[in-house]
């Protein structure tokens, strides 16, 4: 997975979060271990997303956290781009 930093930096920031912290790490996980290259694929294996956007915006339930993430695919890789609230997204 290209750019799993936008995760990790969102970790750091929220320090002490420990189910926000697993979320986040489970998500990671999965964006690796599937490989995934669309969308469809993505939403059979994370039940939490909802794609909002045909750019590859998805809400996810990151623990109590509906966060917002943009994630692009190419060839058989998923990269996360963009991760924040729907404010910091408008």
């Amino acid at each position: 997975m290209i750019r799993k930093n936008i995760l990790e930096k969102t970790k750091r920031k929220n320090r002490g979060n420990i189910p926000l912290s697993k979320a986040i790490n489970s998500l990671i996980k999965d964006i690796e271990e599937n490989n995934w290259s669309s969308a469809s694929e993505l939403l059979k294996v994370r039940k939490d997303a909802d794609k909002v956007h045909s750019e590859g915006v998805y809400f996810f339930n990151l623990n109590v956290h509906r966060t917002m993430i943009m994630i692009e695919f190419d060839e058989r890789e998923a990269s996360v781009v963009w991760i924040g609230t729907h404010q910091e997204y408008d």
